[in-house]
């Protein structure tokens, strides 16, 4: 299949429904879809709702591609953030990466009676996402990232497993109540995190304990020391997903994020070659393409697929016949493992390369 049978396959499909999505591998045309669908109601008007602004400009290039730039006019967009703020007087909602709905949303989604189309590339599997989408918008067709490959549509890819294991040196500070500090080693650390969650008593204690421990394992310095490591042997055009700000400028000269000023002109930089390393954070999870992307690095798999799949999207621009390169580094012995399993649920086995913990352990 072509991207043309795709679009009209799933355009086909979501006329019989008042309310569905559909599930489209990122490079396929899920705005295209979208755009194509308004044809149908020739005197509509329609409220885009997407989980950033920055999307909105791809309907609007995307439009005056195909020629469609006069249904611009009749198109209102919105963040679901902003969402509650709009009237309801539309003839249809299109939820542009619909899994970013969040439980708030209901409430206005609730009073609207009209037809819903959902646009995602990543379906939620499961909590409330899942919940959301399969109340307003239903998955009725989907063409996954596999698929795309295997019908010659995105480059293939290869997901390299960096197990690392906890450093057993005491190097973190723990500060008393008397003011004296102590040190703990990651291993440490982490034991007492698991503990902390064993003895908690209500589901407040442990939804925090958890939370806590999480923040732990984002925080260690061996993973953020075997990443620079790695960062710097690359000779590709690389990204590297950090966990925090201060992570990301620590990995590379040239980072992208919320607290740097410099981050437009950064990421032009890089999408133009003008750099060929990048640190962010969250933001280049969706909505931005970057040409000649070789290699990502991802610190943490957070134990969600839609996330994982995501930061993986980021190199699936290249072109079909090369192979993009993603290196996701996981603490052995920990939950961390069973996060990243998780997160690898929908991808193809035998695109995973598992690293001995031995061979790549460093210090």
């Amino acid at each position: 299949m072509n991207k043309d049978d795709i679009q009209e396959e799933a355009l086909k499909k979501i006329k019989n429904y008042k309310r569905c999505s559909v599930g489209i591998s990122m490079g396929v045309g899920k705005t295209l879809i979208g755009l194509y669908d308004m044809l149908n109601y020739p005197t509509g008007q329609f409220l885009v709702i997407a989980p950033k602004k920055s999307i909105f400009d791809t309907w609007k290039a995307e439009a005056h591609r195909l020629g469609l730039e006069h249904l611009l006019d009749r198109i209102t967009f919105s963040t679901y953030v902003s969402l509650d703020k709009n009237s309801l007087d539309y003839t249809k909602f299109y939820l542009d990466e619909c899994h970013s709905m969040t439980v708030k949303n209901a409430i206005f989604l609730n009073k609207y009676d009209g037809p819903i189309l959902g646009l995602t590339g990543t379906p939620p599997r499961m909590g409330d996402k899942k919940r959301m989408v399969d109340s307003f918008c239903p998955v009725v067709y989907e063409y996954i990232v596999d698929t795309a490959i295997m019908d010659a549509i995105l480059n293939n890819y290869k997901i390299y497993v960096h197990y690392i294991k906890l450093d057993a040196a005491k190097n973190i500070p723990i500060k008393m109540k008397n003011g004296k500090t102590f040190y703990v080693s990651e291993y440490d650390n982490y034991k007492y995190s698991c503990q902390r969650i064993y003895d908690a008593t209500t589901p407040a204690d442990m939804k925090f304990t958890r939370i806590m421990r999480m923040k732990n394992l984002q925080s260690y310095k061996s993973k953020e020391v075997y990443a620079k490591s790695l960062f710097n042997s690359i000779q590709d055009k690389c990204l590297i997903f950090a966990n925090t700000t201060e992570q990301a400028d620590s990995l590379c000269s040239y980072s992208y994020h919320s607290k740097n000023s410099s981050s437009e002109e950064n990421l032009e930089m890089f999408k133009s070659g003008q750099i060929n390393k990048l640190s962010c954070v969250l933001q280049l999870n969706e909505g931005v393409n970057v040409p000649d992307l070789k290699q990502s690095i991802i610190l943490h798999s957070y134990g969600n697929e839609r996330k994982f799949a995501q930061r993986l999207g980021r190199t699936l621009r290249l072109p079909v016949n090369q192979v993009a390169i993603v290196h996701v580094l996981c603490y052995v012995d920990t939950v961390d493992e069973e996060w990243l399993n998780k997160a690898l649920s929908d991808f193809d086995e035998d695109k995973i390369i598992k690293l001995d913990h031995e061979y790549i352990n460093i210090k």
